[in-house]
């Protein structure tokens, strides 16, 4: 199943399930919040504001999670999972158009698999991990490389306003592979091309650390890192992340 938040052409925001190839058509949940039914209603993607599938607290985001992307950015292997917060203003929707910080010589894309997480937890074990798995979605982790270079937090450089688009569904885990693809494409090119079975880190012992030192609660997102191919946007930029099993998250860039 693949769960997908959106506004109605009444102003309503609702919950279904997206249907048909790249979301041909959206089964709606009733407004009172209950499963469909064979008269549920339809909509088409086209026809809707499609919002992120998930209204998380925090997405903690994982660096140099690909051997590839560490090799291209001159930088060791981690001996632990890289960490750092992005806060609910960086969230951004599929079909949104991204304003990135303007006076920045290079603005990058790097599509990552997103983990949503499906209830409260602390201190969980890897080898309970998936209990707290609600499913798989789709990021794109903007970053602005000017400030993170310069900054030890990553502020500027990782958390300004729509830094993290995310979507278009969540995918439940039996719809995402082991060895799940992951790739963006930057208007229609290819530039990075990876999988899951890459991670340094696999999605279990990336949630016990993390619950380790925070406590996670139902919707956050754990984006668990980008391969190789990373690469700067100019103004104008439609950008494609796609992860087997989810779909593809699409949006465009705006420079001002």
């Amino acid at each position: 199943m693949r769960f997908v938040r959106f506004r109605d052409p009444n102003g309503d925001v609702r919950g279904g399930e997206w249907t048909g190839e790249d979301g041909a058509e959206i089964r709606a949940y009733p407004v009172d919040g209950r499963r469909y039914t064979v008269a549920s209603e339809r909509y088409a993607v086209a026809d809707v504001d499609v919002l992120p599938p998930t209204v998380p607290s925090k997405i903690v985001c994982v660096g140099l999670n690909y051997a590839d992307h560490a090799a291209e950015q001159d930088e060791e292997l981690p001996d632990r999972p890289l960490l750092f917060l992005k806060p609910p203003n960086a969230l951004a929707s599929h079909g949104a158009t991204v304003e990135l910080p303007a006076g920045k010589e290079r603005l990058d894309y790097e599509a990552e698999l997103g983990v949503v997480v499906g209830e409260r937890c602390r201190d969980v074990d890897a080898a309970e991990a998936a209990s707290v798995v609600a499913g798989y979605t789709c990021v794109n982790d903007l970053s602005n490389r000017d400030d993170q270079r310069i900054e030890t937090n990553w502020v500027r450089g990782k958390a300004f306003d729509g830094a993290a688009p995310v979507g278009p569904v969540v995918a439940s885990p039996d719809e995402v592979p082991a060895d799940a693809a992951v790739r963006c494409r930057v208007n229609g090119d290819l530039r990075q091309d990876s999988s899951r079975s890459e991670f340094i880190f696999s999605v279990p012992e990336l949630l016990a650390e993390i619950t380790s030192y925070m406590t996670l609660e139902p919707g956050d997102v754990v984006s668990t890192g980008t391969p190789a191919g990373v690469g700067p946007l100019s103004d104008g930029d439609s950008v494609a992340v796609t992860v087997e099993g989810v779909g593809t998250l699409r949006h465009d860039v705006t420079i001002p």
